[in-house]
């Protein structure tokens, strides 16, 4: 794809990986914010019917080994496993852009000391963080939500600080600290919104990370706690019936395949609008 046509293609609109992962991220938020008055039964309402019963016109998803309707499950799961990833990537975003800032705009032993601790903690991958603090803390929802989130801390302030340091060495800057503006006014004022927009879209592409955190620490009983259902938690409970009734697993599994695919659709969109890089490229 040409330049010109890409240019003339955003004038049109938004391109389709965005509007599909919109629409698809809008459909999902707007099912698990209204999931309270769409859900036909209790989530958590043993012998709504019959036990592991098929998929039909009464339980659309069937039930689940208790007999509870799996579609009311599913849909009440999903807001605990939005708000999970949400609260996660929202409090890894602003504790590792702080910390990614103070190393940029600090002065060197603090960037060294930063820096170092930043490449310890990003030397490990972020579900073994995760698993070492839930298995620290205890499992639990809030426990977990709060492991997913010092998970990504360390992402968010690498990325943050190579943002960062590459403003930093900019021409702007320096005039900017010779007319006297203060560090604090030079971040707040110059250098966020440059790459305000960049942060941006890497939380949105972290949100499916934290989206699967969430949903394999609940699969390895560390995250949500029966009866509440999430996503992980009805995977990990359908795991034992998979061959008498793989609907258990099916629909919670694909529920997780598409919020994953909708929020990597608009994040990779954006990234691609936002990085000059890329643009041109088919």
């Amino acid at each position: 794809m040409s330049i010109s046509t890409e240019i003339s293609l955003r004038r049109r609109g938004l391109p389709l990986g965005v509007l599909l992962g919109l629409g698809l991220a809008i459909f999902i938020i707007a099912a698990a914010l209204l999931s309270n008055y769409l859900a036909p039964f209790d989530p958590t309402r043993m012998a709504a019917g019959p036990r592991l019963a098929a998929p039909s016109s009464a339980h659309w998803f069937g039930t689940d080994e208790f007999g509870r309707d799996l579609f009311s499950r599913v849909l009440v799961g999903g807001r605990l496993s939005l708000g999970i990833g949400i609260f996660a990537v929202v409090s890894g975003l602003v504790i590792g852009g702080l910390m990614g800032l103070i190393a940029a705009f600090s002065g060197r032993a603090v960037e060294a000391v930063l820096l170092r601790l930043i490449d310890v903690l990003y030397s490990f991958p972020d579900t073994l963080i995760a698993l070492a603090l839930v298995a620290f803390l205890g499992p639990g929802i809030e426990n977990a939500t709060l492991a997913i989130a010092i998970s990504l801390v360390p992402f968010y302030a690498r990325v943050t600080y190579g943002l960062a340091a590459a403003e930093r060495a900019k021409p702007y800057i320096e005039a900017a600290r010779l007319a006297g503006i203060r560090t604090g006014r030079l971040v707040r004022v110059h250098v966020m919104p440059n790459i305000g927009q960049s942060l941006i879209v890497m939380g949105t592409l972290g949100f499916s990370s934290a989206i699967l955190s969430a949903a394999g620490l609940s699969f390895l009983g560390l995250g949500v706690q029966p009866p509440s259902p999430e996503w992980g938690a009805i995977l990990a409970s359908g795991r034992n019936y998979i061959n008498k009734a793989p609907w258990i697993l099916i629909f919670p599994g694909v529920a997780i395949c598409v919020t994953v695919l909708s929020f990597n659709l608009i994040g990779d969109s954006l990234r691609d609008l936002v990085d000059p890089r890329r643009k041109g490229r088919p």
